[in-house]
């Protein structure tokens, strides 16, 4: 690992810092410099890296024992794998992250047999999870949901479309959260393991974002799912995401950081070899100046990822406002380490596959998904607005 110092910070055991090390000469064997995916092979390239990953049990990490690789799901692990992983191909990362969203649900609220059903094949990277929560009018407003879910003796009945699905298209199941009606709003929903197979499910359009990855959106017509599907209770389903987004949120904020180091090493190698009026970038202030941003940016989003990451694992079942600083701050000083790295590289900086422009292109979405960047600030203030009270 370029830099491995923050290892050594008393947030990790020696547990996590044997992961990292094995996972980034994992990554390094079998990933390289990382490639830049071109949208029509996309999907292929998705699957073979979940295979790969769950073949060498590193999704393992993403499903609790016994199916997995330890009792609960370890924030602390799973954000070191999607730092390390983003560091050297930002695909992966998404392959590894996806497995374990779209599966969280079912390892915080899914009966025993639903668990058995689906993890084990999460696990060893046979079977494609995906979380569908967004639809056409309600993104950040989850309260706005349309869709819906109605009791039909032995099952329940979906209607709607739900929108900026990742994994859209080549899953093998989605959770899937919809109106039951219990209450008005966020209280009158509910979540579904939903088989990519299920009649009257369809897939009815792919997305294609500047940074590829599987992304659709679905529509259920009739979708009839057993009732035995349904993770916790009807009408829990606010609670099921909000439970699922405190864990993975944090893990935005580090693959963030995997991006942003691999900036700052892609730009510290540059102003070393670049040369310009007689001496080296690296010997100008200017230069200097941005790099000492970025370096500190890069420490202070690692402080806030791994402080979310350990309360998370070792202090609280929820981290609202510790994962909302993390996400915030690491996903926007990630966007502004790696802007200073193109405007370093100049001229080369901006060519279509370049280190840092495909580096460019994938950290614009992490200040999106999992809660826009306002959102994370509105969530932070009500948590000190709360405490201040």
């Amino acid at each position: 690992m370029p830099d491995s110092s923050f290892l050594t910070w008393p947030f990790f055991d020696d547990g996590h810092r044997a992961v990292a090390r094995a996972l980034d000469a994992w990554a390094g064997r079998a990933l390289g410099a990382g490639s830049d995916h071109a949208a029509g092979a996309v999907d292929k390239a998705c699957r073979d890296l979940v295979a790969r990953l769950g073949a060498d049990g590193w999704l393992r990490h993403c499903v609790p024992a016994p199916y997995g690789a330890s009792d609960r799901l370890d924030v602390r692990t799973l954000c070191l794998a999607r730092e390390i992983l983003a560091r050297h191909d930002g695909l992966a990362d998404f392959a590894l992250a996806m497995q374990g969203l779209g599966s969280a649900p079912i390892s915080l609220f899914g009966a025993e047999p639903v668990k058995r059903r689906y993890l084990p094949g999460v696990a060893a990277g046979q079977r494609i999870a995906a979380f569908a929560l967004s639809e056409p009018e309600a993104g950040s407003d989850v309260a706005a949901i349309k869709t819906t879910a109605r009791r039909d003796g032995g099952h329940y009945v979906l209607d709607g479309e739900k929108t900026w699905i990742s994994n859209g298209g080549i899953a093998g199941f989605y959770v899937v959260f919809a109106r039951t009606g219990e209450a008005p709003g966020a209280k009158g929903l509910s979540a579904f393991v939903v088989d990519a197979d299920a009649p009257g499910l369809a897939v009815i359009r792919r997305i294609d974002v500047i940074a590829p990855h599987p992304l659709a959106t679905l529509r259920f017509d009739g979708a009839r799912v057993p009732a035995a599907h349904l993770l916790g209770e009807p009408g829990g389903g606010f609670k099921v995401a909000m439970a699922t987004l405190d864990v993975f949120r944090s893990t935005v904020g580090a693959a963030a950081l995997g991006f942003a180091r691999r900036a700052l090493d892609e730009a510290v190698a540059r102003v070393k070899s670049r040369r310009a009026f007689g001496q080296a970038l690296a010997e100008f202030q200017i230069t200097k100046q941005k790099l000492a941003d970025m370096a500190v940016e890069i420490d202070a989003a690692a402080l806030l990822v791994y402080r979310a990451a350990w309360a998370r694992d070792t202090e609280a079942e929820r981290v609202t406002r510790e994962a909302a600083m993390a996400k915030y701050y690491a996903t926007e000083a990630a966007q502004r380490v790696i802007d200073r790295a193109v405007q370093l590289f100049g001229g080369e900086g901006v060519v279509s596959g370049a280190p840092v422009e495909r580096l460019y292109r994938e950290i614009r979405s992490l200040r999106i998904y999992e809660g826009t960047s306002e959102i994370q600030q509105l969530v932070i203030a009500d948590q000190v607005l709360r405490q201040g009270g």
